[in-house]
């Protein structure tokens, strides 16, 4: 299979760190990241959702932002928390965003990761019960495939037609993933007909590297989208930390590493966390091209250190494109017309 790469920001900032000191300058930098990463020919821009915290937040502006301001790159998310979500409000939202990037939408949506606020979707006005989030995700799904969601009104009184949100966007529906934390919730992702998003953590450990129980959790995904009998080809992601040390710079901030998984204990359970790939280009290229997990994947998403600013990343991303991706199978679709 073809690979395809795309990098994946959390937008943070923070007021005295950095090159990216307020929510402005986060939200404007990721357009110009995204605009970036197409010129050189990277397929996909994605950003990381997160509530109270300094980092991106409400992804619908700035993907339609970025939207307009491409005309190829995939535009997605990695993680939505469908906690926070009004179904049938995102649905609409969603459908704008993906028409307004001629179909280049790809909405990564989960339960989402641990957070800072207690009870934070309840405060948002909504329940905080963890099934809450499959729930939501069926009754978005149901509204951008353009089911009816709510009787119409007939002189005062509910009829028996049923009206769907508006817009809608054709071919939306086949561009939701979801985003999964162990082998279970893939084998459930691969039932309901949902491509799997899989990131640097796993809450689970059976004491074998990272790679190969992600790999696992590939294979048990596509087992079950095949027994599901889909009339489709699943799309697959992986999410890797990969910093090429081309620079003094690059050496002093990221030279440290020690380039191993960790297991710890996150959200109730003993998990295993990825290793970073830091070092010289051509040896990140060979470990790379043999993690179990990135061969699996069609798609790797590359976690970019936002903060040191827009030029940093793109010549960062600039290096893997040119020295560390094509090991792994990657074939830029189109030339890239920034200077090397």
């Amino acid at each position: 299979m073809r690979k395809n790469i795309g990098f994946l920001s959390f937008g943070a900032w923070h007021p005295s760190g950095g090159l990216t000191h307020t929510a402005a300058d986060a939200l404007q930098q990721t357009v110009e990241l995204a605009v970036a990463a197409e010129e050189i020919g990277i397929d996909g821009a994605f950003v990381r959702v997160h509530h109270f915290a300094r980092q991106l937040s409400s992804p619908f502006p700035l993907l339609t932002a970025i939207g307009v301001r491409t005309s190829r790159i995939e535009i997605g998310t990695g993680v939505i928390d469908m906690r926070y979500e009004n179904p049938l409000y995102m649905a609409e939202t969603a459908a704008a965003a993906d028409l307004l990037a001629g179909g280049r939408l790809q909405l990564g949506v989960s339960r989402g990761s641990p957070e800072p606020a207690w009870r934070g979707a309840e405060a948002f006005g909504y329940s905080v019960d963890h099934d809450d989030a499959r729930e939501k995700t069926d009754l978005f799904r149901a509204a951008i495939e353009g089911a009816g969601v709510v009787p119409a009104d007939v002189g005062g009184r509910p009829g028996d037609a049923k009206l769907a949100v508006q817009p809608q966007s054709p071919g939306l529906a086949e561009r939701i993933w979801w985003g999964s934390g162990s082998r279970e919730t893939a084998v459930w992702a691969a039932e309901q007909g949902l491509n799997l998003m899989s990131s640097t953590l796993l809450l689970e450990d059976t004491q074998v590297p990272f790679d190969q129980l992600q790999a696992e959790q590939i294979g048990l995904f596509r087992t079950a989208w095949a027994r599901a009998g889909h009339g489709r080809e699943p799309r697959v992601s992986v999410s890797r930390s990969v910093i090429p040390i081309t620079s003094d710079l690059d050496r002093r901030l990221f030279g440290r590493d020690a380039n191993e998984d960790q297991v710890g204990w996150l959200d109730g359970a003993v998990s295993r966390f990825g290793r970073s790939y830091t070092g010289e280009p051509d040896r990140i290229a060979h470990e790379l091209a043999r993690d179990a997990a990135v061969q699996a994947a069609d798609t790797l998403l590359l976690t970019v250190p936002s903060q040191l600013g827009v030029d940093y990343n793109a010549a960062m991303l600039e290096t893997i494109a040119r020295d560390i991706a094509p090991a792994i199978g990657w074939i830029a679709k189109h030339v890239p017309v920034r200077v090397a």
